[in-house]
C-alpha cells in the first residue's frame, strides 16, 4: 500500500492492520475498503475502489468538518 500512496502522492493517515483487528471492528471484508472517520467520531465505510474525484470530495467535506 505504501508503493501505491508514493506513486499518486497521498498523504492522508492509512494504517496497517496486521492482526485483522481494525478490518473487524470497522466491518471491512474486502479490500480496497476506505474508512472515513468524522471529527466526531463517526465512521463511514466504502468497500471496493474508488475514483479520485469522489476520493477529493469526501477529504474536503471530513476537513470541513
Amino acid at each position: 500500500m505504501q508503493d501505491f500512496e508514493d506513486r499518486h502522492g497521498l498523504t492522508f493517515p492509512s494504517l496497517r492492520d496486521d492482526d485483522g483487528s481494525l478490518f473487524a471492528h470497522f466491518g471491512v471484508v474486502s479490500q480496497p475498503a476506505w474508512v472515513f472517520v468524522s471529527a466526531d467520531g463517526t465512521t463511514d465505510l466504502v468497500l471496493g475502489a474508488m475514483p479520485e474525484d469522489e476520493l477529493a470530495e469526501r477529504l474536503e467535506a471530513l476537513a470541513a468538518t
